[in-house]
């Protein structure tokens, strides 16, 4: 296996998603369909835990298609959210702070199905590290319907007016359709060297 190989290898894939269904089908249609792509091509699937909503979907369908789960949950969450049972290892954290540790030290990549504040906050602190030289593992945003076009619209505007400048820029990758998902990610995880992508252990602890 050649450097390039090693490093672009996408094994374990983080999801923020709505822990609602949203108002159009086509979000959970959407769930559906990335669970099931993520099942076919042996890629593990680290989500925040909840039975219900886009969230709920995901999971359900990673595992209908025998692929495997781990669900991420906080304690005050597990209730309110109906913490999925039946994943491979459900993980219950003390609080967000380690959830989002844990999310990220097991993600190899980020996907941003759409979703409400708590998603939108998640994706956000991912973009935030990477933008601070953290590391550089994949971030992409599903844009299922042109979902999450105001984000892109509001970073755009943040560029024009130079708040993201220079060595404060980032790359996001933004897929309009969940067949371009993987491929897209594949890509992005070869042009970066293993050790880049890894945020040190002592640098997360700060964070």
């Amino acid at each position: 296996m050649n450097r390039n190989e090693k490093t672009s290898k996408i094994r374990t894939i983080c999801v923020y998603c709505g822990s609602g269904p949203g108002t159009d089908p086509a979000f959970v249609d959407a769930a559906r369909a990335f669970g099931a792509a993520l099942a076919d091509n042996g890629i593990h699937l680290v989500f925040g835990g909840g039975a219900v909503g886009i969230m709920g979907t995901i999971a359900k369908a990673v595992l209908d298609r025998g692929g495997t789960v781990t669900g991420i949950i906080p304690e005050f969450l597990v209730a309110r959210e109906h913490a999925l049972r039946g994943a491979d290892n459900l993980i219950v954290t003390r609080d967000m702070h380690e959830r989002k540790r844990k999310m990220f030290e097991m993600a190899d990549a980020f996907v941003a199905l759409p979703g409400g504040i708590g998603t939108l906050e998640e994706v956000v602190e991912q973009i935030t590290w990477v933008q601070l030289g953290r590391h550089r593992k994949p971030i992409l945003l599903a844009n299922i319907k042109g979902f999450w076009n105001p984000l892109c619209a509001l970073i755009d505007h943040m560029k024009r007016l130079e708040f993201i400048r220079g060595d404060l820029n980032f790359d996001l990758l933004v897929a309009d359709n969940v067949a371009d998902i993987l491929p897209m990610l594949r890509n992005a995880a070869a042009a970066v060297p293993a050790e880049q992508r890894e945020m040190p252990a002592a640098i997360a602890d700060q964070l």
